[in-house]
């Protein structure tokens, strides 16, 4: 039996490749120390803007770090799961997102799927997408947590949405998901 190194993920016509366990994560981490150790440093992916960065609309959703911390958050307390190149709203979930103030049935006559992945192009991560992406956004927004700064694609959280969305998105158990 091989080593599984990678895990490949289709999305539309594209092909994606993440790490495929937490003990690949933690070889290629204790490499990277020994590369900064020998005066090598670690070069950032994407914007250079760190607000980009942190938190921006892809499309219509949330996107940036905060975007990967929600996929993360859902799919470690089993609301999302995924199978091969799907991904599902299970049970909990639905009561999760009914709980936060979002109606389900609209959303399940969109063309769209109700939950995508998409990859991030600043984080180089998943973060949430498909039909349920737009409302979780708006609701940020209805609860005052955040708003979209005007002349970009920057989402800047409130002194206190910040800590609401951390509080709603924990990450205590969260593990890599590529």
């Amino acid at each position: 039996m091989g080593a599984v190194l990678l895990r490949q993920r289709r999305q539309e016509r594209h092909r994606y490749f993440s790490l495929a366990s937490d003990d690949v994560v933690g070889v290629l981490e204790t490499l990277m120390g020994l590369a900064a150790k020998g005066g090598h440093m670690r070069t950032w992916t994407g914007p250079k803007d760190p607000a980009l960065r942190k938190a921006r609309v892809c499309y219509n959703h949330l996107a940036g770090h905060l975007g990967v911390r929600m996929f993360d958050s859902l799919l470690v307390r089993d609301y999302l799961a995924e199978g091969g190149d799907s991904l599902k709203l299970t049970t909990s979930g639905q009561r999760f997102v009914a709980g936060f103030g979002i109606e389900l049935q609209p959303l399940r006559t969109s063309r769209r799927p109700l939950c995508k992945s998409s990859l991030d192009w600043s984080a180089r991560r998943t973060h949430f997408a498909g039909a349920l992406g737009t409302p979780f956004l708006d609701r940020f927004y209805t609860l005052g947590w955040a708003k979209r700064r005007s002349d970009s694609r920057v989402i800047m959280f409130k002194n206190k949405g910040e800590p609401n969305f951390l509080d709603k998105f924990p990450m205590s158990g969260v593990k890599y998901r590529g």
